[in-house]
């Protein structure tokens, strides 16, 4: 029996998936996001273009795919109509290849107002959100008043946003924030009429039907597994759940269907908005890594937050997921360092575990393994046996540590760039 295969992030987020799931795409019919919302932002070039999709599966791109947002997933009408706008002026025949589970929640315009209302009151205590109302989203889902993609289609629809608007505007007088939706509103009910030309799905039963039928199916992870709502830096995380488990509840498929897990990591660790990072770098390294990297959000811009590797974390990620592949991206950043530095231990309080600890936001001071840097170009080898023995190292020892082959390196942003072992 075909099972579902899984690709995720493993640290927090911005790790490469966008280029993954491009490169993994060809041996998939079927490509399904899960989870998240437009807060993701997945990178993806070739043929000398750039593509940032924050909703619309990767697989867009290739001829004959099928690509499915799926019912865990957050949908901004706005953000959709737009990033489809974008993909069919390039050519890409977006309403053919792109389905939409019914049960999938929508963010309305004034969940983004609650959000940057809510952010605005925290002052010093902001968990850095991205402002796109994902939050707000996912509490109407859970207190049960969202709205849902299969409610565009009922006569009552403008009813039930109406009444969903009403209780947003009264929470809106508890903060003092001035907001005006007139014109986001606009354009988010023309972004509607674009999301009725799409085909609407039970998503359930369609996923577990190309299951049975022996299609070979791809879910795509948004986020990363540090930014778990369980398992992540609470509270600096997200809204859902972006481990493998989230796969089983965000397109309905059962845990004995999940095949194969590729988990994806930076050779070093990045970060963007609040929240605790233990190997976080302020020198003259954590700097060449965000400009070398060209570390800046693709969905925010922000400059993301740089630092060494971290092992600890990672060996969390990898039992959370029960990974079976690591796929190890931007190792051509490192390049130019004479030392790179590993966190392979944490002090807390005093007191050495190699277990990633509840209280995250804490004084842990990472205990670090140094190695010799490779110091040449990377950028052009395109086979494991080519690369430098301190590069070989590196990667043989973050096998050792996390009991996982690196199956995938990646030596650059291009879908060229890619060693598969």
């Amino acid at each position: 029996m075909k099972k579902v295969d899984v690709v995720l992030g493993l640290q927090w987020g911005d790790e490469g998936k966008g280029k993954v799931v491009d490169v993994l795409t060809p041996n998939y019919q079927v490509i399904a996001r899960f989870q998240g919302g437009p807060n993701a932002g997945h990178s993806l070039h070739f043929g000398g273009q750039s593509y940032v999709l924050h909703t619309i599966p990767s697989g867009i791109f290739r001829d004959g795919s099928i690509n499915i947002i799926g019912n865990g997933v957050v949908i901004d009408p706005v953000i959709l109509a737009q990033e489809i706008a974008q993909l069919e002026a390039s050519g890409v025949d977006v309403k053919s290849k792109l389905l939409v589970a019914k049960k999938a929640h929508l963010i309305l315009p004034t969940h983004r107002m609650l959000d940057a209302a809510s952010e605005a009151s925290k002052g010093k205590t902001k968990i850095g959100s991205t402002l796109k109302g994902i939050g707000p989203t996912y509490m109407d889902k859970t207190g049960r008043n969202g709205l849902r993609v299969g409610d565009i289609i009922s006569p009552a629809f403008e009813e039930r946003y109406n009444r969903l608007k009403e209780k947003h505007v009264k929470m809106l007088g508890q903060y003092d924030y001035e907001y005006d939706i007139a014109a986001y509103e606009k354009e988010w009910f023309a972004g509607i009429e674009v999301l009725k030309q799409l085909k609407f799905i039970e998503g359930e039963h369609v996923v577990n039907r190309y299951i049975d039928e022996g299609k070979a199916i791809l879910a795509e992870g948004a986020q990363g597994s540090l930014l778990d709502i369980d398992f992540g830096t609470y509270p600096f995380v997200t809204s859902s759940n972006t481990l493998c488990a989230g796969v089983c509840t965000g397109l309905g498929v059962a845990p004995s269907r999940l095949g194969s897990v590729y988990g994806i990591f930076k050779a070093y660790c990045t970060r963007v908005g609040s929240g605790p990072f233990p190997t976080e770098l302020f020198d003259a390294d954590g700097e060449k890594m965000r400009e070398v990297g060209r570390e800046y959000g693709s969905t925010t811009g922000r400059p993301r937050r740089c630092g060494w590797l971290d092992i600890v974390a990672l060996r969390y990620t990898v039992m959370m997921n029960g990974v079976s592949e690591l796929i190890m991206m931007k190792a051509d950043v490192l390049n130019d360092f004479d030392t790179l530095k590993v966190a392979v231990a944490y002090k807390v309080n005093g007191v050495e575990t190699t277990e990633f600890p509840y209280e995250t936001n804490e004084e842990i001071v990472p205990v670090y393994k140094e190695f010799k840097g490779w110091k040449q170009d990377i950028n052009g080898i395109r086979d494991y046996k080519d690369f430098p023995a301190e590069f070989k190292q590196y990667v043989e020892f973050i096998e050792k540590e996390t009991g996982v082959p690196v199956k995938i390196i990646s030596v650059g942003p291009d879908r060229e760039e890619t060693i598969i072992r």
